[in-house]
């Protein structure tokens, strides 16, 4: 069978490539057992990410549900399964605490539109010459400040005011809190992220994260532990899918938000096509990736549309998804059936989900996330420790756009300097 080499140039989903190629029995149970799996990973780290990203958990739930299924109808990848990720909670976060939810689904829909601009215009081939050492450098970056960011829920800590969002100053408020530090709270965080752990190395085939999740939640509720959970912040999700409601998107309103805009647009192109990227070498297959940029613009849109916060192609979704044995795009768009299914059933049981679970969740996920072999070894090199440091310090301590675009600049510096003195 080709390995889709020849094809990476078509708009075309690779939906409609399988459809076309014959898509058996065989295949849909492969797909509906890839799916269910991914489902299960799914639900618990995106309520995780929607509560880290400042915004009640449903809205991460829409985005999976609505961006995923159309990530994986429309996009450019067989395997690809897309949703709210990690590296996003920066940046919707600081939207929220700047714009409110309608500034944000503002955004969301300009990003999305930009998305398809830059499939539509070719771009997507240029996005995979964006610096090994950039990427390297600004998801470490990411990975550092959304660890940072979990410490108040992993601690139950109390702030006599709202949460600082730069890196240094939250350091300090969060150093200030210490003597309200919950007991009960580290117990649970901790205790999930040692779960998670555990379970991943001697039973890697057990949903982990969800086991631990419920692990934690029934603790909670059986001692009474004395902890913040999602029903008690967020009063718990509803049960079903809103009505589509579109944002203020005069003029006035959306030129304010296009830097913001443009680095969500940015984000989610590096992020959906580097996922994309390692599905090809799970598979042997070859993506198309203006095409991935288009869907991911167009489930972006409709996410918003429903209230939903920004979708990417994420890596451990769709490693979990290749892993499991799917075998078409079916397997993604099942995902966010099934996930879809707890919202209509088993909503309620959400509201007993202590946040410090949460919490130590994502604690795994960035230790996941920081790639620490790659970013040692590129520190052996001094041009690529210079890039390397320079995307890392600056989006940890500025932004990531800040981060990215010096970078970009540093790598280029360091080639002219390179070849001057050969």
């Amino acid at each position: 069978m080709p390995d889709g080499s020849a094809t990476v140039h078509l708009y075309r989903p690779k939906l409609l490539t399988i459809l076309a190629e014959g898509y058996g029995w065989v295949s849909l149970r492969a797909d509906v057992l890839a799916g269910l799996t991914v489902a299960v990973v799914a639900l618990p780290l995106s309520m995780a990410i929607g509560v880290a990203s400042g915004v009640p958990p449903e809205r991460a739930l829409y985005a999976a549900v609505i961006g995923g299924f159309l990530v994986s109808a429309l996009g450019g990848s067989r395997v690809q399964v897309g949703g709210p990720a990690g590296a996003f909670i920066v940046l919707v976060s600081a939207t929220v605490a700047t714009h409110g939810i309608d500034g944000l689904m503002a955004v969301v829909i300009m990003s999305g539109f930009f998305l398809i601009l830059m499939g539509l215009s070719g771009l997507g081939n240029l996005i995979r010459h964006i610096p090994h050492e950039v990427t390297v450098g600004f998801t470490c970056g990411i990975a550092v400040i959304i660890a940072a960011s979990q410490l108040h829920d992993f601690g139950g800590l109390r702030l006599p005011g709202s949460e600082p969002g730069a890196f240094f100053p939250k350091l300090y408020a969060l150093a200030g809190a210490l003597p309200s530090l919950n007991l009960s709270a580290l117990f649970l965080g901790a205790g999930s992220a040692a779960m998670i752990f555990a379970l991943r190395r001697w039973r890697p085939l057990w949903p982990g994260m969800l086991i631990a999740v419920a692990t934690a939640s029934l603790l909670a509720a059986l001692l009474r532990l004395p902890v913040e959970t999602i029903g008690s912040r967020f009063g718990g999700l509803p049960t079903g899918l809103p009505a589509p409601h579109v944002p203020d998107m005069s003029l006035d309103h959306l030129l304010p938000l296009l830097p913001t805009a443009l680095s969500f647009t940015l984000l989610g192109a590096i992020e959906s096509l580097l996922s994309a990227k390692v599905a090809d070498s799970m598979t042997g297959r070859k993506h198309r990736s203006n095409m991935e940029l288009v869907a991911q613009g167009i489930a972006n849109v409709a996410s918003a549309l429903f209230g939903g916060i920004s979708v990417t192609g994420t890596i451990a979704r769709t490693a979990t998804n290749i892993r499991a044995g799917a075998r078409s795009p079916i397997a993604g768009m099942l995902h966010s059936v099934f996930l879809l299914g707890f919202l209509l059933v088993a909503a309620p049981l959400a509201a007993f989900i202590p946040l410090a679970s949460l919490a130590g969740l994502l604690l795994v996920v960035c230790w996941n996330m920081a790639e620490r072999k790659a970013f040692a070894e590129l520190l052996a090199n001094r041009s690529s420790a210079i890039v390397l440091l320079v995307t890392f310090i600056l989006t940890v301590a500025i932004d990531l756009a800040t981060g990215v675009g010096a970078g970009c600049l540093a790598a280029w510096v360091m080639h002219i300097v390179q070849r001057r003195t050969r």
